[in-house]
């Protein structure tokens, strides 16, 4: 069926025992021979680093940005898997969704239980992830676990333990893998890609604060003064806050920050309904609504926007469009 590259990078699928937890420390051709492969399948493996996700970085996540355009430039192959730590795998997939201009597929998966685990999920979700990535084109950036095909964009993390961890909480999955066969349920709503960025000297800085009972404006305050270049407004409820927020928010856009606002909610969009400090005076004020997207995602839009060549009115223009139509997805038509 094709040639696939697998681009290791880390995580739980990669994991093994350190004397007081797991880490990652296996290479890719290590992880690579836990799992059969689909008939037809020849794969080469690229080791680009070997980390728990939670320590990854921009410069990370860049690289791994520019490796996957780098192996794609290659016409022979025909698909690639992304073996990633599950913790920030849905930031890592979207930020190489938001530049992917390729037919052709990158698929993310890892695992929950470390490698060599009796019942591990890894070698299930590795062997998915190649017949995904061999089988399927023009859905962009994917997701394989537990037998889902999820796209990029929205989905994220559910569960902390659990097989079946990710999910977007606002749409449904983009197929399934069962019997040795995929099948396409969907098709991604997906915006026109960005510009590959450069490799920037330093990453800009990007944070999140989120709104809670009793909140004030300090923290956000706080992420500005040291230097963010965005921040992302967790609020509650349809995007909801304060009229001190707002006043911080206005300050904020006034200075050239880019601020984003979403919600804590697992699922539905942010929506413009109540004022005193909610979504209407919120936008009113600069921040630009996600709609599903959630903070993790939301952060990487952001960065991907600061990325972009230009000034403040480019890069707001350029989140404007990484957050195309919130909506995950829609029926494919039937003949």
């Amino acid at each position: 069926m094709g040639r696939i590259v697998v681009i290791s990078t880390g995580g739980t699928i990669a994991s093994r025992w350190q004397g007081s937890g797991f880490a990652a420390d296996a290479d890719g051709r290590e992880v690579m021979a836990t799992a059969p492969l689909p008939e037809g399948i020849t794969v080469e493996v690229v080791d680009l680093f070997s980390v728990n996700s939670p320590r990854l970085t921009t410069d990370h996540q860049l690289t791994l940005l520019r490796t996957v355009h780098e192996v794609l430039a290659d016409p022979d192959v025909d698909g690639i898997v992304v073996t990633h730590g599950t913790d920030t795998l849905e930031e890592s997939a979207f930020l190489v969704d938001l530049h992917h201009h390729d037919p052709r597929t990158v698929v993310f998966t890892g695992a929950q239980l470390p490698m060599g685990t009796e019942g591990g999920d890894g070698p299930g979700n590795l062997y998915d992830a190649l017949l995904t990535a061999a089988t399927t084109r023009g859905l962009g950036v994917l997701v394989v676990f537990a037998g889902r095909v999820h796209a990029a964009r929205g989905t994220v993390k559910t569960q902390t333990v659990a097989h079946d961890a990710f999910a977007d909480p606002s749409g449904e999955w983009v197929g399934k893998v069962g019997f040795g066969k995929v099948t396409v349920l969907r098709q991604p709503r997906r915006p026109e890609p960005l510009v590959l960025p450069a490799m920037p000297e330093q990453a800009p800085r990007v944070d999140m604060v989120m709104h809670h009972v009793d909140a004030d404006p300090l923290l956000f305050r706080a992420a500005v003064d040291a230097g963010a270049r965005g921040v992302v407004l967790v609020a509650t409820g349809a995007g909801n806050a304060t009229p001190e927020f707002t006043e911080a928010v206005a300050e904020a856009t006034a200075r050239g920050v880019l601020v984003a606002l979403t919600t804590r909610v697992p699922a539905g969009p942010v929506t413009e309904i109540y004022t005193q400090g909610g979504a209407v005076d919120l936008v009113a004020a600069g921040a630009v609504p996600t709609g599903t997207l959630r903070a993790g995602q939301a952060r990487t839009a952001v960065l991907a926007a600061l990325l972009t060549p230009g000034g403040r009115a480019d890069q707001e223009r350029a989140l404007r469009a990484a957050l195309g139509d919130a909506t995950a997805a829609e029926p494919l038509a039937v003949a």
